[in-house]
């Protein structure tokens, strides 16, 4: 594995994914702060750092099982293309995935020691979760469960687990002068626009994957229903948002990423245009679809913040 120039696990690992992960790390820290109004920096630089490396493995860990099963070929858009280019070989990117693991699991350690045994629910579920998205006997992204799955990983868990490391307990909801905070709840949007993100990978994928014989929703689903269920899914995030405030589950504040509107336009527009283009204008929609999803995330955690000074 030293042979493979630090750079180049860079490249096989995607960072440029990691937004999807570090978002609903930081949600979580602003919504303790919010309550509590400070925040530990070591335990949010651990919680971050867990979470990268939980994404890293899941990255690494698929990248090698795609390839291992045909899903990523040379004329798919899939993955980091460092297997089908023949760049790295198969085992190594294995071995990369499980280190990243290992890694997570040393952070969970130190948190358990900090925190005991909750974390460990945490932990153990995104472990499982990033190894399993695509390892069988589950492999649940070919059997149409990834977008549930990675909604459930990257928005409620790891909202409500960033969350716990900063108050030091799970809390279901807790009142802040006339706000009720519920961290599963405000993870919603979040969560829905990184499902978002997978089935938009899914969708510019359909004939690649029937090909390859497995299934997601959007290949069950066919283009034309797809693009109206990435739409759902765009919108909710928005209008989940509303009812949130309006029930006084987050600050007034909290609608600053209805700013992200024009983006979510954009992608929207792209996707539902699709059908009168060939398949390379869906190329970076998944990329499009992230970008989206850190502006939201990022426009969130601000207002929340804003919302304790203000």
């Amino acid at each position: 594995m030293a042979r493979y120039p630090f750079p180049l696990w860079l490249r096989a690992s995607r960072p440029f994914s990691f937004t999807a992960s570090a978002t609903p790390i930081l949600l979580g820290t602003a919504l303790a702060f919010y309550q509590t109004g400070h925040v530990d920096v070591i335990m949010f630089v651990a919680a971050l750092l867990g979470g990268v490396l939980l994404h890293a493995g899941t990255n690494l860990i698929s990248d090698y099982f795609d390839y291992s099963k045909g899903v990523d070929r040379e004329e798919t858009y899939g993955g980091s293309r460092i297997l089908v280019e023949k760049t790295m070989q198969p085992k190594d990117v294995l071995t990369g995935g499980l280190i990243a693991f290992g890694l997570a699991f040393l952070i969970g350690v130190y948190l358990v020691w900090s925190y005991g045994w909750p974390i460990v629910m945490f932990g153990l579920a995104g472990i499982a979760g990033g190894y399993f998205y695509t390892a069988g006997p589950v492999g649940y992204k070919y059997r149409a469960l990834g977008e549930f799955l990675v909604f459930t990983l990257m928005g409620p868990l790891m909202v409500w687990g960033a969350h716990f490391v900063q108050v030091g307990e799970l809390q279901w909801m807790v009142q802040v002068g006339n706000v009720q905070i519920a961290p599963l709840l405000v993870s919603l949007p979040v969560g829905i626009l990184v499902a978002a993100i997978l089935f938009a990978n899914n969708l510019r994928d359909i004939e690649d994957d029937n090909e390859s014989g497995y299934h997601t929703q959007a290949s069950l689903l066919g283009r034309k229903k797809a693009r109206i269920v990435y739409a759902g899914f765009l919108y909710s995030a928005y209008l989940v948002l509303v009812a949130l405030v309006v029930f006084k589950m987050m600050p007034i504040w909290a609608l600053l990423p209805f700013i992200s509107i024009p983006a979510a336009l954009k992608v929207n527009k792209v996707i539902q245009e699709s059908l009168k283009h060939d398949r390379g204008h869906l190329a970076m929609v998944d990329v499009m679809t992230a970008q989206l999803h850190f502006q939201f995330g990022i426009l969130l955690t601000i207002g929340i913040v804003i919302g304790y000074w203000v």
